[in-house]
């Protein structure tokens, strides 16, 4: 790989790199253990999801992303350092990155992004917005004066814009994503069964029986977790219809996210929106019912895909092309990314 483009999606759950002429070679969670006695670096992704809510208090597990920024500066440094080594990188032949960003992130918060990453020996990085790099990665032509809506629910961030002519016309970003499902499900368990689970059991069920519209035939799973009041291990069975209940407040939050965010779109971008529909990506895309009830909130068909949350990934690999234009514009068309290399 030595000296070739890669692209590298930083989400908040998990960390993705895209090789040119490859495809996605690497997916693994963007989580960290550290030895608190020592700040010695024990785990990183796969090794260090395992030990979350099985550690002592001398081991923190956390993500160094969150909301898909860095809140950790020096955990994330490291956790890029160590994924772009595997892949077989050298200070010597180093590649040029493209790295997707949510809509909205400050140029404190970018400038932290290329840091961690340029820590890592890299010749040039080069920016993308979430929205645009998830409609590359759907298939959709950026480049043609035609109106199309990208929604993206990731694990921190949901990010969506009306993008045209390379651009985006307007965008808006919410701190309501994937995560939050996960968290209200932990809520929801134990106001209703007194039962505290961790995020680990929140993410199975949400996984196996979550739904934010009614299921064809009702789902069950069994949830296993301390009794709030005596402390003793406990199971309980939550039903689909249960995790509606758990799950709606979040989704509708989205939903009226999007909303707003129509409401603002100009008459003539909006058209085409209602004609094509809106592209609904990231892999909390793939909670069952969520694309129907933005689709009946809206009252505009929604797109799904096969494996939305490769979309941004995908995007910013396709995206390689454009480094070698960086003088902004190519044909007269704005280029979609930002160089800081």
């Amino acid at each position: 790989m030595i000296g070739t483009d890669i692209a590298i999606d930083l989400g908040t759950s998990n960390f993705k790199v895209y090789l040119d002429g490859k495809g996605i070679v690497l997916s693994e969670p963007s989580i960290i253990a550290v030895d608190t006695l020592t700040d010695e670096v024990i785990a990183i992704g796969t090794e260090a999801y395992k030990m979350l809510g099985r550690t002592s208090d001398r081991i923190v597990v956390s993500r160094p992303l969150c909301n898909g920024v860095i809140s950790d500066f020096s955990l994330a440094e490291h956790l890029i350092t160590y994924y772009l080594k595997r892949l077989g990188s050298s200070r010597v032949f180093m590649p040029r990155v493209v790295v997707s960003v949510p809509c909205g992130v400050t140029e404190v918060e970018k400038r932290a992004v290329v840091d961690a990453i340029g820590a890592a020996g890299v010749r040039k990085v080069c920016l993308i917005e979430e929205p645009v790099a998830a409609a590359i990665g759907a298939g959709v032509d950026i480049a043609a004066p035609h109106g199309t809506m990208i929604v993206d629910i990731g694990e921190g961030t949901t990010d969506m814009a009306v993008i045209s002519l390379n651009g985006i016309a307007i965008a808006n970003s919410t701190h309501i994503a994937g995560d939050d499902f996960n968290d209200a499900i932990v809520k929801y368990v134990r106001r209703k069964f007194n039962l505290v689970i961790g995020d680990r059991m929140a993410e199975g069920a949400k996984r196996a029986i979550g739904c934010a519209y009614p299921r064809k035939r009702l789902e069950t799973f069994v949830l296993k977790g301390r009794n709030a009041m005596n402390g003793l291990p406990e199971t309980t069975i939550m039903n689909s219809d249960e995790m509606i209940e758990a799950l709606i407040e979040p989704a509708i939050s989205i939903v009226r996210t999007v909303q707003a965010t129509l409401e603002e779109t100009p008459p003539e971008l909006l058209a085409d929106i209602f004609t094509d529909g809106i592209y609904l990506t990231g892999g909390s895309a793939n909670l069952y019912g969520l694309s129907t009830l933005l689709s009946k909130k809206t009252k505009i068909p929604v797109v799904t895909f096969d494996n939305p949350e490769n979309c941004v990934v995908l995007g910013a690999g396709r995206a390689i092309k454009y480094i070698d234009k960086m003088d902004g514009r190519s044909h007269g068309k704005m280029n979609p990314l930002v160089s800081y290399g």
